[in-house]
């Protein structure tokens, strides 16, 4: 039995987008053999609850300089990938909408196909996913009950779910999307999945090697800071 591995996801990022593309291109069961995690920017009520637990998100704001480089880079990666790509334009977004309905259109066994629709109603038709009428339109349109879905974002047993998720994703470290874990073996990015397959389809159960092995014990131990060149140094 080979390890179980997960996955952080967002609607909100194209090259998450990408990736699992091309992963349900080479793993078609993807959405049964892997966990899926959602992972997003919350919004007051989410992250207060994160504060309660401690938590917060390893995730930094984009210079408008990275912005535009991605516009670039996603148009390559999706002509290359042959999908269709609408660029949304977030002017107040709200994740909350897409990313606790997709939890909960997971209870109703039916993640696969709302999340296909929303990748639908943002990345091909760009769509702003942040409004409830929007989420709802794509559950109703894979047959699910839009009202009900979009009401996950009042349900407190789901909010407290997705705070799990985002908690989770803090104390994994994640401090972006998408995100591979396959247990001490870590894929940060669109261009690791290859290695992420790899490692997969080799592995059978049982421990990792860890791959901290050989980092000086008082790095790892976090008594002195990881980097300590120049700040960006690794680019």
């Amino acid at each position: 039995m080979k390890r179980r591995p997960r996955l952080f996801f967002s609607f909100r990022s194209p090259y998450s987008r990408f990736l699992v593309d091309r992963l349900l291109r080479e793993m078609p069961d993807a959405h049964d053999s892997v966990d899926w995690i959602p992972f997003w920017e919350p919004d007051q009520r989410t992250r207060e609850g994160m504060d309660r637990h401690g938590a917060s998100l390893h995730y930094a704001d984009m210079s408008k300089a990275k912005h535009l480089y991605i516009l670039q880079d996603t148009k390559r990666i999706a002509e290359r990938q042959g999908l269709r790509l609408a660029w949304p334009v977030d002017v107040d977004p709200w994740w909350e909408a897409a990313h606790l309905g997709w939890l909960r259109a997971r209870r109703m066994g039916r993640a696969a196909e709302f999340y296909e629709a929303i990748v639908g109603a943002r990345w091909e038709r760009g769509e702003d996913i942040s409004k409830p009428e929007v989420v709802a339109a794509a559950a109703a349109a894979i047959g699910l009950d839009g009202d009900a879905i979009v009401a996950a974002a009042d349900d407190p047993e789901i909010r407290a779910e997705g705070v799990a998720c985002l908690v989770e994703a803090y104390e994994d470290d994640i401090f972006g999307v998408p995100y591979l874990r396959l247990g001490w073996r870590r894929y940060w990015g669109y261009d690791r999945l290859d290695d992420f397959l790899a490692e997969y389809r080799s592995t059978a159960s049982g421990p990792a090697a860890n791959p901290l092995a050989g980092v000086p014990e008082v790095v790892r131990a976090g008594r002195q800071p990881y980097d300590t060149d120049t700040v960006g140094g690794c680019g």
